[in-house]
């Protein structure tokens, strides 16, 4: 997928560390799959199906980061797909 989305023209990361805050001080960090020219968190799996805590994952990802819209994609038996939006005013105003 990563291949093919640069192959489309598109700024993709993959695996960057985003660190986790609690206050001012970092509590752990995540590594999200695919980042989207800065603007969407891709999450794989391959699973039977997406669990909840898939989801939350997902969305932790984006409370985490300035990035507002993430796609959870299962390639598993019963491949699926969520779409998830996170954003309030607090993100503006920290991510600039």
């Amino acid at each position: 997928m990563l291949i093919e989305l640069r192959r489309m023209g598109f700024d993709c990361k993959s695996q960057q560390p985003v660190n986790v805050f609690y206050e001012t001080y970092v509590v752990g960090d995540y590594s999200y799959d695919i980042m989207v020219d800065d603007c969407v968190i891709i999450e794989n799996k391959a699973r039977d199906f997406l669990r909840e805590d898939d989801i939350f994952q997902l969305i932790n990802y984006l409370k985490a980061t300035r990035i507002e819209v993430g796609l959870l994609l299962n390639f598993g038996k019963r491949p699926g797909f969520s779409r998830k939006i996170f954003t309030n005013d607090r993100k503006k105003r920290e991510h600039g």
